[in-house]
């Protein structure tokens, strides 16, 4: 039965049907196939269950935060400033690149919104400066990724919200793997152009006034995180209420910027409108193919499957992560995630493992299907900017920091206290 589902699910999508439209499908095929009762009754129970949540608010208010902050010129100025205290390591500006994403990551929520936003500042300098441009778009590709592991996470919150799941302990769970990961990143760019200069471009060493005079363009960026992720730690606000408190606090910062406008926040607002509306279709659509799976015993069956192997929980955990790096090249993140973690997150747990763990496991494999080929959306949204060549010279640059994304991943199974440290400690 998983096989068949799967099956129909890859042909759909070979047929490039929109996922959401691929999701409710499938759930009518597998209702008429395998049920005998007519579950599509159900359907508006359904989307009324999956969309009657406090906390699916915060998902516009955390794109509508981003969308704003992209319009006000705060990622020009934090570029800026990460260049003068950044570039002087072997790669230049290929650190401030990784460092910017790092800092939008923090507010932002969304690693799409992440890449395209660093990319228009950045990939102008990479032909004028002599950048191997290669590499130059593949760290900006990976740079945006940490948009759904450092919290705010749009995905965090889709993932807590189908598990049942703490957000405020998995936003602070995300913090110590991002931080790390984005470290890797810089390393490991370090040690490329250390042994391939070329690749790095020239390095400027900036003036300690300089470095000192940028740190006020950091401050708006540091002030959100502290607001959002504060607020949320210290009990005084819930994901959704932070949420209001930040898009508040970045019309404060677009105001000072003096980019608050009507048109602007026009802009904002459609742009909200457009990427909620899509999120909130898959979520419904997914939620009702769930719905089916379990009603038909498919669920249930591959837990028993699992059960019935005689695998030991870390084979089981290897299998699970080899999957969802085969079906990151071909489902894209937000779809995979939604599609897979109602059947694997019990599978998971019940072989004892961690559920907020899993929830940092899981956006970290998904994040890497954000730079794999064929469907990688941050590869495609950098070609974009970048307006030249081909999208095979960013699916290069971004080869080395996915294989950096699988260290992580297999630092976080050797050592769980990475993503469990925080959270522990809030109790």
């Amino acid at each position: 039965m998983i096989g068949v589902a799967l099956v129909v699910l890859v042909v759909l999508m070979v047929l490039s049907i929109p996922i959401a439209v691929t999701l409710l499908g499938l759930g009518m095929f597998m209702d008429a196939a395998y049920s005998r009762f007519p579950l599509h009754r159900a359907l508006g129970e359904i989307l009324w269950t999956a969309s009657d949540s406090f906390l699916l608010i915060s998902i516009p208010l955390f794109i509508l935060l981003g969308e704003i902050l992209v319009r006000s010129g705060v990622a020009r100025r934090t570029y800026g400033a990460l260049d003068a205290w950044l570039s002087w390591l072997p790669g230049g500006l290929l650190h401030a690149n990784i460092g910017t994403a790092a800092f939008f990551s923090a507010t932002s929520g969304s690693s799409v919104a992440t890449a395209a936003t660093v990319g228009t500042v950045a990939m102008p300098q990479a032909r004028a400066l002599g950048y191997d441009e290669r590499l130059f778009a593949g760290s900006i590709a990976a740079g945006g990724t940490l948009g759904i592991m450092i919290p705010p996470s749009i995905n965090l919150i889709v993932y807590g919200f189908m598990t049942e799941t703490s957000i405020p302990r998995l936003f602070v769970a995300g913090i110590l793997p991002g931080v790390m990961l984005a470290l890797m990143f810089i390393l490991g760019t370090a040690g490329l152009c250390s042994l391939k200069p070329a690749w790095g471009g020239p390095v400027f060493v900036h003036s300690w006034r300089d470095r000192l005079r940028g740190l006020v363009d950091l401050v708006p960026m540091l002030g959100l995180f502290a607001v959002i992720i504060g607020s949320i730690y210290t009990g005084w606000a819930t994901p959704t209420e932070a949420a209001a408190v930040g898009v508040l606090a970045t019309l404060g910062i677009a105001a000072v910027n003096r980019t608050l406008s009507f048109a602007m926040l026009n802009a904002a607002i459609l742009g909200t409108m457009r990427t909620t509306a899509m999120i909130m279709l898959i979520i419904i659509s997914a939620y009702f193919l769930n719905f089916v799976l379990s009603a038909v015993g498919a669920t249930q069956a591959l837990s028993h499957l699992v059960g019935a192997s005689g695998l030991s929980p870390l084979a089981t955990m290897l299998l699970i992560v080899g999957m969802y790096v085969i079906l990151g090249f071909f489902i894209e993140t937000l779809s995979l995630m939604v599609i897979t973690v109602p059947v694997v997150a019990p599978v998971v747990v019940a072989i004892g493992y961690d559920p907020i763990w899993f929830g940092i496991m899981l956006i970290l494999l998904i994040e890497m299907a954000l730079i794999t080929p064929p469907v990688g959306l941050n590869l495609y949204v950098v070609q974009g900017v970048r307006g030249h060549g081909s999208i095979s010279d960013v699916i290069m640059g971004a080869i080395p920091y996915a294989l950096t994304m699988l260290v992580m991943a297999a630092l976080l199974i050797a050592f769980p206290q990475i993503a469990l440290y925080l959270p522990n400690a809030m109790n």
